[in-house]
């Protein structure tokens, strides 16, 4: 099993992970079209695979992508009398259920810790599921107080 950035060559599995991961927790989404979806998720992989904002992490089996995990680089605004870092946002966390509970999602995590800690990064967050609290703690994450939200009407 090999761990790597997400290339171009993924994109076809990269959208249809999306799609499955989609399905699995919502199964309303599945009369969705698509073609169009595809066509929108192909645009926003191309884009974060050539960019430096998005990192995609899969797991690599022989060519097939087993598990991935996005993380958003965000940078902040520099502040006087201290070193500016920037933060991630974690999110689209997901292993193809043949390959899950076999430590793949937990390996994954412990190489993206070791490289947001070789990269400086000043933490990550991520609003896990009720599901995955578990998985999260046990990889060295920790409750934060709920961040406020807005929602234009």
């Amino acid at each position: 099993m090999k761990l790597r950035f997400a290339e171009e060559k993924d994109i076809d599995q990269l959208i249809k992970m999306r799609w499955d991961f989609t399905i699995e927790h919502d199964e309303s989404k599945e009369n969705s079209s698509f073609p169009d979806f595809e066509k929108e998720c192909r645009t926003f992989l191309e884009h974060a695979i050539k960019g430096n904002r998005w990192m995609i992490w899969v797991a690599d089996e022989n060519e097939k992508l087993v598990s991935h995990i996005y993380l958003e680089l965000i940078e902040k605004v520099p502040r006087p009398g201290r070193t500016t870092y920037p933060f991630a946002f974690m999110t689209n966390v997901y292993t193809i259920p043949e390959y899950r509970n076999k430590g793949i999602g937990s390996r994954m995590l412990s190489s993206i810790n070791q490289w947001i800690k070789e990269n400086k990064f000043e933490f990550v967050i991520v609003w896990p599921s009720d599901d995955s609290i578990g998985y999260y703690k046990k990889n060295g994450y920790a409750h934060c107080v709920e961040p406020m939200e807005y929602f234009p009407s």
